[in-house]
């Protein structure tokens, strides 16, 4: 197979011919630029702009301001591989088959053995929307956490073979490295150099039109933060019904902070105007690790060693559950667009919205034709974005076969109601969202009808998008049924 050094050669050679046979201008004509920042883990109730009181984030309150922000806004999954494989493909995690983080949880004991990801990476044959983008003659560029296939030997499924002409993935916070290697300083934080990879791409491709994909690690676990951001926090005045975790509320900062930078690089070289810039999460945010471990970094021990705070990192309230349930805290997130001329100032919309979705969307703005050989399950939001004009009454879903912070489960939301399957014991419950936002009432007694036309409409979906289910495990022991073991994958 290709390998990425070779693969950009060919990449960067097809483009010099490209840009060769038309003029800088003709390439660009009307189309926007693309800058999609995503943020790993941040909770819908995490934001100012959704209502949080104690964290700070004036840059992305400024982005609301100048565009539109999402309420009933989703990820696919509630963890990350998943989320980000509905993001590239425009397809359920499910059908694509990567359905928990990559490799994956595993309790060997359990009642049920879960299924595993068909590939521990994304799948070659997804066309992604860069491939889309970069074949109608958009500059691609990626960096930051991928989590879609790791390792050297995973070299060929690199962003760089995914439709980004020039990326540079890692993880971490402080003294990360990246593929390929790059030169920066290495103790500096990792949001910090990804947001310096991004502000120079947007330096060098100002005059054709660019996508830009910003990755953040931040807010996930372990915490970690610059310490005078941490001591800001530590000394303000905490706000009653949230942890206010200073660490937590510090990584929110430099995910806001590396917002800021892009905005201003954007307005320096003239083209804020021109850009479509894109916030988004890539699931609900995580309260406390699944096996109860602290939560902080090493070296941010001391800032709550004797304290419940090194154990819990956020609230989700008023939403219930967090990552890795399929109630709103897990699948709930933030999503702010502003698209200069085309989106009025300040809109707020109560579209229901999927990360399936942003690939059709993408193609959209950028005026791109859809793939034509691959299945499409997200939807174009420009009706939404344009005129407010979106179907109250669409269906999403979810399947989330694996033991997490639950137990292994489907969800469908149509409209206001929302049913979500137990897949252990096969019971339902049924949850009406506008009245209920928290899910503290289960209404499926009162309402035998809609929760039977749900179950089937959930059901029919896992059929036709061939999701697998657990099945009873040979090896289920009740005494270690909570153990948590090493994936057969890993």
């Amino acid at each position: 197979m290709i390998g990425v050094i070779t693969y950009r050669i060919l990449v960067l050679t097809a483009l010099a011919i490209s840009v060769s046979a038309k003029s800088l201008a003709g390439i660009r004509g009307d189309r926007p630029n693309i800058v999609f920042i995503l943020a790993d883990d941040l909770g819908w109730a995490d934001l100012p702009v959704y209502g949080n009181r104690f964290n700070e984030a004036p840059n992305l309150a400024q982005l609301a301001k100048e565009g539109m922000r999402f309420t009933e806004a989703y990820a696919s999954a509630p963890v990350c591989s998943p989320s980000r494989a509905s993001i590239m493909s425009g397809q359920y995690p499910a059908r694509v088959g990567v359905v928990d983080f990559i490799p994956g949880h595993w309790r060997p004991y359990e009642k049920m053995q879960v299924p595993i990801n068909r590939t521990q990476y994304l799948p070659a044959q997804v066309e992604t929307f860069a491939e889309a983008l970069q074949d109608a003659g958009y500059a691609t560029g990626y960096f930051g956490k991928w989590h879609l296939g790791e390792g050297e030997e995973m070299e060929n499924l690199h962003p760089l073979n995914q439709g980004f002409e020039v990326a540079n993935t890692g993880k971490g916070y402080y003294g990360g490295r990246f593929t390929p290697s790059r030169e920066g300083n290495p103790e500096k934080r990792f949001s910090e150099r990804i947001t310096d990879f991004g502000v120079e791409f947007i330096q060098k491709q100002k005059d054709q039109p660019f996508f830009l994909f910003l990755s953040h690690f931040d807010v996930h676990v372990q915490l970690n933060a610059d310490q005078d951001l941490i001591d800001k926090y530590l000394g303000k005045d905490k706000v009653e019904g949230y942890p206010c975790n200073a660490v937590y509320a510090a990584m929110i900062a430099h995910i806001d902070h590396s917002v800021g930078r892009v905005m201003e690089k954007l307005e320096s070289v003239g083209l804020s105007e021109q850009t479509i810039v894109v916030f988004f999460s890539d699931n609900g945010g995580l309260v406390s690790r699944y096996d109860k471990r602290t939560l902080l970094a090493n070296s941010r021990q001391e800032v709550y060693r004797h304290g419940p705070l090194q154990y819990i990192a956020s609230s989700n309230l008023p939403l219930r559950g967090e990552k890795g349930t399929v109630y709103e805290g897990g699948i709930r997130v933030p999503l702010l667009l502003k698209w200069p001329g085309k989106i009025k100032p300040g809109s707020v919309s109560g579209a229901l919205v999927s990360s399936v979705d942003l690939y059709p969307t993408f193609l959209e703005m950028a005026d791109v034709e859809m793939p034509r050989e691959q299945v499409m399950d997200g939807e174009s939001i420009l009706p939404a974005l344009l005129s407010d004009r979106y179907d109250p009454d669409r269906a999403l879903y979810w399947h989330y076969p694996v033991y997490h912070h639950g137990v292994p489960a489907g969800a469908v939301r149509k409209g206001d109601w929302k049913l979500i399957e137990d897949q252990v014991s096969g019971s339902v419950s049924l949850y009406h969202l506008s009245s209920d936002i928290g899910e503290s009432t289960d209404l499926s007694a009162q309402y035998p009808k809609k929760t039977g036309e749900l179950y089937e409409q959930l059901k029919q979906w896992q059929k036709d998008i061939g999701a697998e289910l657990p099945r009873p495990n040979a090896d289920y022991d009740d005494d270690r049924r909570l153990e948590w073991g090493i994936h057969p994958d890993r």
